[in-house]
């Protein structure tokens, strides 16, 4: 009877999380910027990339409408960062980094730097470090100003004993973000033996 009324209560407790995780699903993907159009600059702000001429009403055909070929995009936005999430979730709650690592490649997007960056993390817990140093190199390359990446990339430099560069790291993302966000704490906790990395 007990292990009934434990089973109840786990699949009750999945179904809320589940529920929890759909309601909040857009304003978490909302903090993931649309991955850089191809011939756009990748360091292009949100602002600019949202930022569409639409056609003239006078050169399209009387039954097309501008919202019949939105939803394919909006789709693909949407699955790029439903998926994206998916693998943060395996990569950071469950610490499954192969299956993570899949994930993320498997969206097509490496060089939005969210992605290149989690690639870097999880191919640096993995002990793939010179994997992750070229991952960490190319998210900076399409956003010099992604703090996340300067922790993370100040974190493998403290792990191969470099804390001459990791303090550099450091001193990008003061620059980036004050001394007050939470990369900076993070990358500072490191360096000063607070914080595992």
């Amino acid at each position: 009877m007990t292990r009934v009324i434990q089973r109840i209560t786990l699949c009750s407790a999945v179904a809320v999380i589940t529920a929890a995780v759909a309601l909040t699903a857009p304003a978490r993907a909302a903090a993931i910027e649309e991955p850089a159009k191809p011939a756009a600059s990748p360091a292009d702000k949100k602002d600019d990339d949202k930022k569409e001429a639409k056609p003239a009403t006078d050169s399209k055909a009387p039954d097309a409408k501008p919202e019949d070929q939105k939803p394919a995009d909006k789709k693909s936005d949407l699955d790029f960062r439903r998926d994206y999430w998916l693998a943060y979730d395996a990569i950071y709650r469950r610490q499954d980094y192969v299956s993570g690592l899949a994930m993320l490649r498997s969206l097509g997007h490496d060089d939005h730097p969210d992605v290149a960056n989690l690639i870097g993390f999880a191919s640096r817990k993995l002990g793939r470090t010179e994997e992750a140093k070229l991952w960490y190199e190319k998210a900076l390359a399409a956003d010099p100003r992604h703090s996340r990446t300067w922790q993370y990339y100040g974190m493998l430099h403290l792990e191969r004993g470099d804390r001459a560069k990791a303090e550099e790291h450091l001193e990008r993302i003061r620059l980036i973000c004050g001394q007050g966000c939470e990369d900076y704490a993070s990358l500072r906790a490191a360096l000063n033996g607070h914080e595992s990395y």
